[in-house]
């Protein structure tokens, strides 16, 4: 069984905290099941540890509740592994950790709503193509749930730090931020370009963490006829490793275009975006692409059951 030293300090919620994640496997299974990674194979070979450490670390956070376990086959028994609500409450440890890597690991330590091109965050960012987004749920500006990934050949999610109907709502010092200026004028662009994604057969939707209220309000004053999605319990951003900065103490997606299929396979990305407009040109001829890969495979479908 996996060793464990009781901190002794029952006031401090931090060293409770760590008597459950301390270890440094436990988190990083925590980051691939909001990846979608759920059975035991699967985050064996995704994490490179023994069978018998996985095994351990699994019962730990189980215990825990951090993980249910729950059977997915009857002959043989077998389970998968998922966060439950108290697992989930670690996505925002996860994402802070990996914002905290970013900036002083990878980058400089400066407050930042990009990257630079040839940075090792922006690489890990365009690995994303060909991974697939696990199913999961956001709110929309309305509070109801919604699939990020719509059920056309494309969608194309744009992600943007914040964007507010009122000038004073946004933090201070939000335009000397690199990269946190043109939310408003990005989601303008695709309003007025709304028409030729959706002859593309593509679905547009907005994500930053911003509250559901905040997004109606500014989607209302700018007359947006498509969803914008809150974020703000994190779950897009872990399961995708999306890149983040904190503002005005709120976790805060940075600038980035993606381009997925109805399978939920990231087909393009698009980061750093520099700018706006040539963003949203390359996200629509993306988005023909793949509507196009999609309506050759309907024809071929067709052909072969005639």
């Amino acid at each position: 069984m996996a060793q464990r030293t009781p901190l002794g300090d029952a006031d401090c919620s931090i060293a409770q905290a760590l008597d459950v994640v301390g270890d440094w496997w436990t988190l990083l299974i925590v980051r691939d099941t909001a990846r979608g990674l759920h059975r035991f194979d699967e985050l064996q070979r995704e994490l490179g540890m023994s069978r018998k450490v996985l095994a351990e670390r699994l019962k730990l956070l189980v215990e825990a509740g951090v993980l249910t376990r729950e059977p997915y086959q009857e002959r043989p028994v077998r389970h998968e592994y998922r966060l439950t609500p108290r697992g989930r409450g670690l996505l925002p440890v996860l994402v802070a950790l990996q914002d905290w890597g970013d900036s002083w690991i990878l980058g400089e330590g400066g407050m930042t709503a990009t990257t630079a091109e040839a940075s090792r965050e922006a690489e890990r960012v365009h690995a994303l193509r060909g991974t697939r987004l696990p199913e999961l749920l956001l709110p929309d500006r309305f509070g109801e749930l919604r699939d990020p990934v719509a059920d056309t050949a494309s969608t194309v999610l744009y992600c943007f730090p914040g964007a507010y109907a009122r000038a004073e709502s946004y933090p201070p010092g939000w335009a000397g931020i690199p990269g946190a200026r043109g939310c408003t004028f990005e989601s303008c662009t695709y309003r007025d370009q709304l028409a030729e994604f959706t002859a593309a057969g593509a679905a547009v939707h907005g994500v930053s963490t911003q509250r559901p209220d905040e997004q109606r309000e500014f989607a209302e004053q700018e007359r947006l006829r498509f969803p914008l999605l809150s974020d703000a319990e994190l779950a897009l951003t872990a399961a995708l490793r999306l890149p983040t900065f904190r503002a005005a103490g709120v976790t805060r997606l940075k600038r980035l275009t993606l381009v997925l299929d109805r399978d939920r396979t990231v087909r393009e990305v698009f980061y750093p975006v520099q700018d706006i407009e040539a963003s949203v040109r390359a996200a629509l001829i993306a988005a023909r692409a793949v509507g196009g890969e999609a309506g050759t495979a309907a024809s071929a479908a067709s052909a072969g059951t005639t």
